[in-house]
């Protein structure tokens, strides 16, 4: 069985003193978002998730979703923590108070989103997609939408899904072929089919609003002809109230490797009722909100469950008496020693925490920089803000998905056997992380966005808003008297990166497979750079703090940064040179003979 204790210390540490979050209250909206609050805030998010959501991951894990005649039960004791979830006020975290929410920051609904993740991932998919709608129908929905649909979304009452992915059509969604007609009162008619379709169908909710992809009759082919469109279960009246059953019917469920408890429905609509979100023809600009969004969300999870495995490893590693140590026994009283004397357990160990520790602060900069780039009131600020959050967004989805699958692996191989035991609780770990890789658009093409669509974005204006602040930070702290060597590990690796980005701009523009191929590694490589930074502020941090430090908090941060520098944070030299070398090893290889 797994345990739990969410790492509010650590939390409190990022937002308060690494973030400074008092800044956050000079944002408009913000002046009464205390720390405090803040604090508050985690600790209560923190016992619903230990003592909620935990005892229910490996249950319903076990037992999985169920379907029946077109409906789908969700595993026994789901329904009733949804409605403690509901009741609890979760949905409404950031939401606007103007239609029910909270109106609470980006950076809160971050760090309750990983515990929620940590604790218990499949309930976390059915709540945080229901967000996502909110976000995007918030922003892009017509203010008779608006006002039907978003209460009960930021109350929880209803939830909400994305449809994109068809049988034909994963990537590429120009090859979608649901179609949407215009009716004589304004809505559109739905015909078709979508797969892959998370919380498609589920008994948590009173009605499930769909966002659906799909091509009116006279649209332009490829992704230029796609809309966007909202398509409830049920069509409320106009006071909210249940109306008829819509032509929306779940065909079936998927039967998964992970996530058992989220259900992973194929939809069929059939004459559906829908209406337009924003224009004809530019609904993928629109469904980009909420694909973006959640990209951050399931780079969080990678997270969430990397804590998760790295809370029990500790636990484990602690306990499990094996061997002596190499210098002689630690615990002479005892048959053998605990296996956490071993310098190839601990380096497992370090290696999750300094992952951990290191997204944690990159994954709340990011939120908090989200939220300047919706409340800043200085345009060029603002504009910073959402310029850096388009290109880390594929960086935080993939880089933290494939560590964090690397970290709940390392967790198993901390447990030996056990951890390849059902009855542990590891082994889900590493099954459920195995989708963030894969689902909201796979690594390899988030390191294709990356190098694509990114880096040379508006003249490289993007990558600009990391690369120049990094810079500045590096040249005002080299000669550090306490820092100077993390600063030069750091500024090492950024120089290897900025080269890379240059090679990958001259040689991609004489032939695109040049970057294609490299992609990945050089997606790695900036993930690798952007940790060292976050480490290097941790420790900057942490250093003015060492005088009072009962507990070793600070000092523990800093031997943390120290093994990410010496052990983690050289990788980015194998990766430099795989880019440096380019395409050909890759693209001349003949296609006959895979």
């Amino acid at each position: 069985m797994l345990t739990y204790s969410a790492p509010l210390r650590d939390m409190r540490f990022v937002y308060e003193e690494l973030l400074q979050g008092g800044e956050l209250q000079s944002l408009p909206g913000m002046e009464d978002v205390s720390p405090e609050l803040l604090g508050a805030v985690l600790e209560e998010a923190a016992r619903f998730c230990e003592k909620v959501l935990l005892p229910l991951n490996q249950s319903g894990d076990q037992e999985g979703c169920r379907f029946e005649n077109g409906q789908v039960f969700t595993p026994k004791g789901y329904r009733e923590a949804y409605r403690q979830y509901m009741e609890g006020g979760w949905p409404s975290l950031s939401c606007d108070p103007a239609y029910g929410g909270q109106g609470l920051p980006h950076m809160l609904h971050c760090m309750v989103g990983e515990m929620i993740c940590s604790t218990n991932l499949s309930f976390a998919i059915y709540s945080e997609l229901t967000h996502g709608v909110y976000e995007l129908l918030h922003q892009y929905g017509t203010d008779e939408l608006k006002s039907l649909y978003l209460p009960p979304l930021a109350e929880g009452r209803w939830s909400g899904t994305m449809c994109l992915t068809e049988p034909q059509c994963g990537t590429d969604l120009g090859l979608i072929r649901t179609r949407a007609v215009l009716q004589e009162d304004g809505s559109y008619q739905l015909n078709g089919g979508k797969i892959f379709i998370s919380a498609g169908e589920h008994d948590l909710t009173e009605n499930i609003i769909h966002m659906v992809l799909a091509r009116t009759p006279d649209a332009p082919p490829g992704t230029k002809g796609i809309s966007l469109f909202l398509v409830p279960k049920i069509v409320p009246q106009a006071d909210g109230a249940p109306g008829p059953a819509n032509g929306v019917e779940c065909v079936s469920i998927e039967h998964k490797m992970g996530i058992r408890a989220s259900s992973t429905c194929t939809l069929s609509f059939n004459n559906a009722k829908g209406w337009l979100i924003g224009k004809e023809n530019q609904g993928l600009r629109a469904m980009f909100l909420m694909m973006n969004r959640a990209r951050l969300w399931v780079g969080l999870q990678g997270l969430g469950l990397a804590e998760t495995g790295y809370q029990n490893a500790v636990h484990y590693a602690r306990e499990r008496l094996q061997g002596r140590a190499l210098k002689g026994p630690v615990k002479p009283d005892k048959p053998a020693d605990p296996i956490i004397v071993h310098p190839d357990v601990r380096r497992m160990l370090l290696t999750m925490r300094a992952y951990n520790e290191g997204m944690r602060a990159m994954s709340v900069w990011a939120a908090a920089r989200l939220d300047h780039s919706e409340r800043q009131t200085d345009r060029k600020t603002r504009q910073e803000a959402e310029d850096f959050i388009a290109l880390i967004t594929p960086v935080i989805k993939a880089f933290f998905t494939d560590l964090g699958f690397e970290a709940t692996n390392l967790a198993i191989q901390v447990y030996g056997g056990h951890g390849y035991i059902t009855e542990n609780g590891i082994e889900q770990l590493v099954r459920d992380a195995r989708i963030g890789q894969l689902y909201e658009g796979t690594n390899g093409i988030q390191a294709l966005d990356l190098i694509g669509r990114k880096l040379p974005a508006h003249a490289g204006r993007h990558l600009r808003t990391f690369f120049q602040p990094l810079e500045a930070y590096l040249n005002k702290r080299r000669n550090h008297p306490h820092l100077a060597p993390m600063v030069g590990a750091v500024a090492k690796a950024f120089g290897r990166l900025q080269r890379a980005s240059v090679q990958i701009a001259l040689k991609g523009m004489q032939d695109p497979d040049e970057g294609a191929a490299v992609a990945y590694d050089y997606l790695q490589l900036f993930g690798l750079v952007a940790l060292g930074w976050m480490w290097l502020r941790m420790s900057e941090t942490a250093l003015a703090k060492l005088e009072n430090d009962p507990q070793g908090f600070y000092k523990a941060k800093i031997a943390t940064a120290r093994f990410y520098m010496e052990k983690i944070l050289p990788r980015s030299g194998s990766l430099f040179s795989s880019i440096m070398a380019g395409a050909p090893a890759i693209t001349e290889f003949e296609t006959d003979r895979f």
